[in-house]
């Protein structure tokens, strides 16, 4: 399904229903906006886990302009003020209100420029993954770690100076270090409409990925909000959930820190990830 949202035809998916019959009455479950990673993917990277929730909540996938099944647009509107207020877009279209928006990986960075930008806007926040700003040599170095001087290396040259070639192995030598689950399907690389000309614009130390800085208004923030992390996340190290949980004075409860984890959370923790964002929907759906 497409709706126009600031001027772009942007693509969006439905699970579950919102309204439910309950007794005599019908019932409203929360509304939940997947927000993808990439940049340059689609919103099937959250399917389908996130299709478990469902049953307690009407969930929402879209793919931002430039990326998946989008408008590609211009490349100027690639960047994370227009993706921020595209999503508080969406909503108005969709007539959402008080949503809780799940941001992962690069959808956190677009979550935050959503939350920083709209304050009051969600009910809840859910950051997988994240950053509010990217120290990229802390990034070589967890791959280092993971994967030896050779993939820090590689990493190093693509995020450094993004090409397609580059792009390319990286991927193949790199991205599957992301998942620590060694048995899980990679299925999900093939299943992608991929945009890699908006990654190439995005990514880096000298584009925008490098020059974002949301650190000075996370106290906009005031919303209850939770923040998962593997701690064998290489490329949002959790040095970089760490600022966020503390700046959003966050307990014990509401940021989790995996071990044996990667980047892919949900995916090498999938029952206490998942048992963690229910928990978190119902009680801010209460």
């Amino acid at each position: 399904m497409y709706v126009v949202v600031n001027g772009a035809r942007i693509f969006f998916d439905v699970d579950g229903q919102g309204l439910i019959p309950d007794g005599k009455t019908m019932r409203q479950k929360p509304t939940v906006i997947m927000v993808h990673g990439g940049p340059g993917a689609d919103h099937s990277i959250s399917k389908p886990y996130f299709s478990q929730l469902s049953d307690i909540a009407q969930v929402i996938y879209y793919d931002h302009r430039g990326n998946g099944r989008s408008d590609l647009c211009d490349e100027t509107s690639w960047n994370l003020a227009q993706w921020g207020d595209d999503l508080k877009g969406l909503c108005d279209a969709l007539g959402v209100e008080q949503p809780i928006v799940i941001g992962t990986s690069f959808g956190s960075f677009v979550t935050l420029s959503y939350a920083t930008r709209h304050p009051g806007h969600a009910a809840g926040l859910v950051l997988i993954s994240a950053a509010a700003k990217v120290d990229f040599q802390c990034v070589y170095s967890a791959f280092e770690r993971l994967g030896g001087s050779e993939i820090r290396d590689i990493a190093a040259a693509y995020w450094n100076t993004p090409t397609p070639e580059g792009r390319t192995l990286y991927r193949e030598r790199c991205v599957p270090l992301y998942s620590r689950n060694k048995s899980a399907s990679a299925d999900w690389l093939e299943r992608i409409v991929w945009k890699n000309e908006t990654a190439l614009w995005f990514n880096g130390p000298h584009n925008e990925h490098g020059r974002m800085d949301f650190r000075p208004d996370l106290g906009k923030i005031n919303c209850p909000a939770l923040v998962l992390v593997g701690n064998q996340d290489p490329i949002t190290p959790p040095e970089f959930s760490d600022e966020i949980a503390a700046a959003l004075q966050l307990d014990a409860d509401n940021y989790l820190k995996f071990s044996e984890c990667g980047h892919g959370v949900v995916g090498d923790r999938p029952e206490e990830a998942m048992a963690a964002l229910r928990r978190f929907i119902l009680s801010v759906a209460l």
